[in-house]
C-alpha cells in the first residue's frame, strides 16, 4: 500500500512554488492593444534620478484611461439608478396613434432611468427635489424616450428660463453651499412656480423610494394616426406599489443611516424578485377642444384636470443593470427621440428641451453615444452619420450622403410631420392664458392636515432666509393661491400678513 507521505510533500513543495511565483497561475497583464505589460510599478526614468519618459506608454496610457473614467456630470439629473424590463400594452390606440407598440398584447424592452434632479451625483436620496423618471422604449420603429418627473407640472413654461432656474437650485457658486435666498429671489419673479413649488415642499419632495412614486410626462405630445389627424395626449405612470412619501422626521432618521435609500430599495426589490410596476395611463384632447379651457392645456406648468384618464398598459421592471458606468452613466436619453406616431406639442418647455437634452448627452457622451449597447435601437439604422470620437467603423459605404442613385435610401412619407396650421407674426410674449395660482390651491386643500402641516413647516422654514421683498411677493403667490395656506406659510417665514394680502390683492388670477 502507498503511503500518502510523499503525496503530502509533493503537495507541500507545489503550494511553496505557488506561493513563492503566483505569475504560474495568473494570467498576462496588457495594455488595451493587448501588448504585454513589462512594469506596472515604477515608471520609466532617465536614469535612476531622472525624470520621468514620455515613451512609458503604460504609465501615459494609464493615467489618459484613468482621467476619462467618468463622462462629465450630468448638470441636472446626475444622481441616478436604472433598471430593465418589459412594456405589455393592454389597449388599442390605432385610432389616435400609428406608433405599433400601443396594439394589445405588444410587449416592449423598456429602460427606465430614476434620478434626481438637482442635485450632485453623490449626494443623498432624501435631499428635497424633484424625482426624474425616464423610460426609454426599444420598439419595433426605433426607441422612444419618454423623459419625465415624478411631478405632473414643472416650475416653468418656457425653455429660456431653464438655465437661470437650475442656477437658482445649485449652491451658491461662492461658497458651493445651498442658499435658499437665491431661489426665492428668481422664483418671487415666476408665479407659474406656485404649483409645482408647494409640490416640492410637501412630502412629494421627498419619496419613500423609486418604487413607490408615480410617474409624469410633465408635457403634452401628439399622437398622430394613419390619416394624419393630431390628438394631445399626456401620459401617466401609477405604480402599483402605491404611492408613499417621507415626512420630515423620517427624512432625518433615514438620512442619519443611509444617503442611498432609494438606489437600494430598487435593487434589492429586483434581486429578491419582487418585480416593481406600473400601470400606464393617458389623458387625450382633440385640438378643438383647447381653447374650451382657462388656462393654456400645453403650459407645463398645469394638469389636466376633469380630464379622464385611461389605462394603455403596463410596465415591469425586472432586471437590475450589470454595469452601473455602461448603462445608467451612459445612457443618453432625450426627448427628441421620438418614433412615427408620436411628435412634440407646441409646449414651449418640451421645444427647448428637444434640443437641450440630445445636445447634453453628445457633450457627455459623444456624437457616436448611440451606437453604445444601452442606446442601440433595435430597428435597423441606415444613414450617413459619420465619424466622430469613438466611431465603431460600421459603415463602409461609399455613399454616405443623400440622396443618391448609386445607393439609395428613400424617404417614408407616412412619417412625415403632421401639418399645423399658423397665423400671426413673430413673438416674445407670456402665453395668453396663465392662471398662475388656482391649481396650486386645488393641490394644497387636497392634502391632508398631517401632509399640510409638513408643508407649511417646510416651505415656510425654507422661504425665512430669503430677502424681505422676494419672501413677501412668495407669500403673496401662496396667499392668492389659497388664503389659508399663505396665512400659515406666513407666520412660519415671519412675513408681515398684511402686507402679504396688499400684495395678492395686485395679483390677477
Amino acid at each position: 500500500m502507498l503511503s500518502i507521505r510523499p503525496r503530502q510533500a509533493a503537495l507541500t513543495l507545489l503550494c511553496t512554488a505557488v506561493l513563492a511565483s503566483p505569475a504560474l497561475f495568473a494570467s498576462p497583464l496588457t495594455r488595451d492593444n493587448g501588448a504585454a505589460v513589462g512594469d506596472n510599478q515604477h515608471s520609466q526614468t532617465a536614469g535612476a534620478t531622472g525624470p520621468v519618459l514620455l515613451q512609458d506608454v503604460q504609465l501615459i496610457q494609464k493615467l489618459q484611461r484613468f482621467d476619462r473614467e467618468r463622462v462629465p456630470e450630468r448638470v441636472v439629473h446626475a444622481r441616478g439608478t436604472g433598471a430593465h424590463g418589459e412594456f405589455t400594452a393592454s389597449a388599442d390606440l390605432s385610432p389616435l396613434t400609428v406608433a405599433p407598440l400601443f396594439t394589445p398584447g405588444e410587449k416592449t424592452p423598456v429602460f427606465v432611468r430614476f434620478s434626481s434632479v438637482v442635485h450632485g451625483l453623490h449626494s443623498p436620496e432624501t435631499l428635497r427635489d424633484p424625482r426624474g423618471f425616464a423610460t426609454r422604449f426599444y420598439t419595433t420603429t426605433g426607441n422612444w424616450d419618454l423623459v419625465g418627473n415624478n411631478f405632473p407640472t414643472f416650475f416653468i413654461r418656457d425653455a429660456i428660463k431653464f438655465p437661470d432656474m437650475v442656477h437658482a437650485f445649485k449652491p451658491d457658486p461662492r461658497t458651493n453651499l445651498g442658499n435658499d435666498a437665491r431661489r426665492f429671489d428668481l422664483f418671487s419673479h415666476m408665479p407659474e412656480a406656485t404649483r409645482t413649488l408647494t409640490l416640492l415642499y410637501s412630502n412629494e419632495g421627498t419619496p419613500k423610494s423609486y418604487r413607490h412614486m408615480d410617474g409624469n410626462s410633465v408635457h403634452a405630445y401628439k399622437f398622430i394616426n394613419a390619416q394624419g389627424d393630431a390628438t394631445y395626449v399626456k401620459f401617466r405612470w401609477k405604480s402599483l406599489q402605491g404611492r408613499e412619501n417621507l415626512d420630515p422626521k423620517a427624512v432625518e432618521r433615514i438620512q442619519g443611516k443611509t444617503f442611498s435609500h432609494m438606489t437600494e430599495d430598487l435593487v434589492t426589490a429586483i434581486e429578491r424578485g419582487d418585480f416593481p410596476k406600473w400601470d400606464l395611463y393617458i389623458q387625450t384632447l382633440r385640438p378643438e377642444q383647447l381653447p374650451a379651457f382657462d388656462f393654456d392645456p400645453l403650459d407645463a406648468t398645469k394638469v389636466w384636470p376633469d380630464v379622464p384618464e385611461r389605462r394603455v398598459g403596463q410596465m415591469v421592471l425586472t432586471r437590475n443593470v450589470g454595469n452601473v458606468f455602461q448603462e445608467v452613466e451612459q445612457v443618453a436619453l432625450a426627448p427628441s427621440n421620438l418614433i412615427k406616431g408620436i411628435e412634440p406639442s407646441e409646449d414651449r418647455l418640451l421645444q427647448g428641451r428637444l434640443f437641450a437634452y440630445a445636445d447634453t448627452q453628445m457633450y457627455r457622451v459623444g456624437a457616436n453615444a448611440a451606437n453604445l449597447p444601452i442606446n442601440q435601437p433595435r430597428a435597423a439604422v441606415n444613414n450617413g452619420n459619420q465619424d466622430g470620437a469613438l466611431n465603431p467603423n460600421r459603415s463602409r459605404d461609399m455613399v454616405n450622403y443623400q440622396p443618391s442613385r448609386l445607393q439609395p435610401r428613400v424617404t417614408t412619407d407616412s412619417a412625415r410631420y403632421s401639418q399645423l396650421p399658423l397665423a400671426g407674426t413673430t413673438e416674445q410674449r407670456v402665453i395668453t392664458r396663465t392662471q398662475d395660482f388656482k391649481q396650486a390651491g386645488d393641490l394644497y386643500r387636497a392634502y391632508s392636515k398631517d401632509e399640510q402641516r409638513d408643508l407649511v413647516n417646510s416651505f415656510g422654514q425654507s422661504l425665512a432666509v430669503a430677502d424681505d421683498q422676494s419672501k413677501h411677493i412668495m407669500l403673496s403667490f401662496l396667499y392668492k393661491a389659497d388664503a389659508e395656506y399663505g396665512t400659515r406659510v406666513s407666520k412660519v417665514a415671519k412675513g408681515d400678513l398684511q402686507r402679504v394680502k396688499a400684495l395678492a390683492a395686485e395679483l390677477a388670477d
